[in-house]
């Protein structure tokens, strides 16, 4: 039986520090705020924003050869995950928690690509860490920012951009 996972915090939250966008899980600072107000459609919108985004960055770095090997390995080790989500995000879940202590990712069913084989698995998890903040970044910045500022400030502030 998996362990799933109700809400997308990883218990690192920077929004407590004025953070637009939590390092620890990627939420916008209104989302983490918000969070238990959502509906689930709303919860559903911010969880398939962050797997499109995190499948982007893990599928850049490494191949799901065998999803159901990895599927039974995190089940085996007790790592939660959502059965739902794309196979890259299980894999995310397992670097995350297991960078330091394997050594062998063909047995978990992943692959690194070339370029990224010579890599330490644990300064590979902090690389995918950063860019999944930054395209989330990337993301607030294009699309929610902009109706923030048309929202508090009107049309007038944007047309001065």
């Amino acid at each position: 039986m998996p362990h799933s996972i109700k809400t997308p915090c990883v218990g690192l939250c920077s929004t407590v520090y004025g953070d637009l966008i939590c390092r620890g899980c990627k939420r916008y600072h209104h989302e983490v705020i918000q969070w238990n107000g959502y509906n689930a459609e709303e919860k559903q919108a911010v969880w398939l924003r962050l797997e499109q985004l995190l499948v982007q960055v893990m599928a850049s770095k490494l191949e799901v050869f065998d999803a159901h090997c990895l599927r039974q390995q995190l089940e085996a080790r007790k790592i939660r995950f959502m059965p739902h989500q794309s196979p890259y995000c299980w894999a995310y879940q397992l670097i995350a928690r297991g960078a330091r202590v394997i050594s062998r990712l063909d047995a978990y069913g992943l692959a690194l690509l070339p370029e990224f084989r010579e890599r330490h698995l644990a300064d590979l998890r902090d690389a995918i860490d950063r860019e999944f903040f930054l395209l989330s970044e990337a993301h607030y910045e294009r699309y929610i920012a902009p109706v923030f500022l048309k929202e508090s400030f009107g049309p007038a502030l944007i047309a001065t951009r």
